[in-house]
């Protein structure tokens, strides 16, 4: 898929800005502060409605607006003409709200509209970071795999503090515990049905991206060191070797097992001992972890291999997602930098941003726009080598009115899915006419497995974050 065309209004620095995209690569080339990294960040939040920089959404609306207004034209490939328009408005104090085709619809319905891979320097953290950041990597790639599971991961977010609020009422409350069990019951069940879920796509994604990342690793560090990624859960064991349930219903019942084994350890502390809020992904090099181990290079391509085997098993899946590489070459060597320009021709459309133009390998055929003190240009000194997007399908502004200007057809983000009625692992039907093959959007890609889509996770860096 490629991202035909970009419009922002009050986002980030930009009171407003236009692009047009190509197929191929595109550079944004800028000193810092500019505003380069607004730009993909912006496609990255129409993506997955959220941001690698920030956990909430003020800083994202420009100092003194109250809103902000994103918008795409999105093609199925470089030689198919399907578009699909999405709009979203973020709004400060209130529900964002969205459309697909100009038809209304609630931002979690954009999810899967484009896929996106993107890597920043803040992806050492996966590296060298918390189990937090670790799991918010496996959570995001297994939701752009299949967008519903984004509903999972809120349902659970919600049972998780409902139910540790509870536990910490009932800590040091003996008397107390026999009136509450009915109710400790409901959130037991719940964060087991959720908690499956989650476990059982985190699991499937490790399964496939594991031989992915050890090729994109060899490939970039040039070195016969051997990588590894495991899941570790005091749950089930063997899953860190490989081996034990995947499941649902059997990580159900293991999950069960394990928090009546803890009962009364989690009363007494307050907290949920038991779920993949407790896990974490291991990744070794040569048999030791990589975190603590692997040198600044070591830890540059391992962070590089997972991005890139994220890209190679989306397109195993059958979608061609946008890969956006965000200052990335500042921080490798001449080596690394060849290779990894070498590693990216595969992809329908690349989107980069760098201070230094030397930075970026000359073999890199891109389109480049300068940016400078809020303003985008292309770069007139290089013609761009990417072919024009179409003019079929949706535009953005029709008959010279901006999109924010439209509100009247834009509605709010849905209610919990478990309060409406409905079963939140079954979510609501998806909209708009999706791509198929390999532009695939708004439908799950990969197994049968019925992943919801309600509401957006922020993995926080506490013992309860997912």
């Amino acid at each position: 898929m490629i991202v035909t065309a970009l419009k922002l209004t009050d986002f980030r620095s930009y009171a407003t800005v236009e692009l047009e995209l190509g197929a191929g690569a595109t550079v944004f080339l800028g000193p810092n502060g500019q505003g380069k990294t607004n730009l993909v960040e912006a496609v990255e939040y129409l993506a997955s409605l959220s941001s690698h920089r920030v956990a909430n959404d003020q800083p994202l609306v420009r100092a003194g607006a109250q809103r902000a207004v994103l918008s795409a034209r999105v093609q199925a490939g470089p030689n198919d003409p399907r578009n699909l328009a999405l709009d979203l408005e973020i709004r400060l104090g209130a529900a964002n709200q969205a459309r697909l085709n100009k038809a209304p619809v609630r931002p979690r319905d954009l999810l899967g509209a484009i896929r996106v891979v993107l890597f920043a320097p803040e992806d050492l953290a996966v590296v060298k970071g918390d189990p937090a950041d670790r799991r918010s990597f496996i959570d995001t790639l297994s939701t752009t795999r299949w967008p519903r599971l984004a509903g999972v991961r809120a349902d659970l977010e919600r049972v998780l503090k409902q139910r540790n609020s509870l536990l910490k009422a009932l800590s040091g409350r003996a008397a107390a515990r026999s009136s509450a069990g009915d109710t400790l019951a409901l959130w037991d069940e719940r964060l087991v049905v959720f908690g499956a879920e989650l476990v059982a796509a985190r699991l499937d994604t490790i399964a496939g991206l594991e031989p992915l990342y050890a090729d994109r690793y060899a490939s970039l560090a040039s070195s016969a060191s051997q990588v590894r990624l495991a899941y570790r859960s005091a749950v089930e064991p063997d899953w860190s070797t490989g081996l034990g349930p995947r499941d649902p219903d059997q990580i159900a019942r293991r999950l069960s097992d394990a928090i009546v084994q803890r009962r009364d350890e989690e009363i007494a502390r307050g907290l949920s001992l038991v779920g993949p809020q407790r896990d974490d992904l291991v990744l070794e090099l040569d048999g030791l972890p990589v975190k603590g181990y692997a040198s600044h290079g070591e830890s540059w391509s391992a962070s590089l291999g997972l991005r890139l085997g994220s890209f190679d098993l989306l397109r195993q899946d059958g979608v061609e997602p946008v890969l956006i590489l965000d200052d990335v070459f500042a921080e490798l060597d001449s080596s690394r930098r060849g290779r990894l320009a070498q590693a990216v021709g595969a992809a329908q459309q690349v989107l980069l941003t760098a201070a230094v133009e030397q930075d970026v390998p000359a073999s890199l055929v891109a389109e480049r726009f300068r940016v400078f003190d809020g303003q985008v240009r292309p770069d007139q000194a290089r013609p761009s080598a990417a072919p024009k997007p179409t003019e079929d399908g949706p535009g953005l502004v029709e008959d010279g009115r901006d999109v924010a200007e439209e509100n009247h057809g834009l509605v709010g983000d849905g209610q919990d899915s478990s309060e409406d009625g409905r079963d939140p692992v079954d979510s609501s039907a998806e909209v708009g006419d999706g791509f198929d093959g390999a532009g695939a959007v708004l439908e799950s890609v990969g197994d049968d497995r019925d992943l919801s889509g309600d509401g957006l996770d922020r993995a926080g860096g506490d013992h309860d974050s997912i």
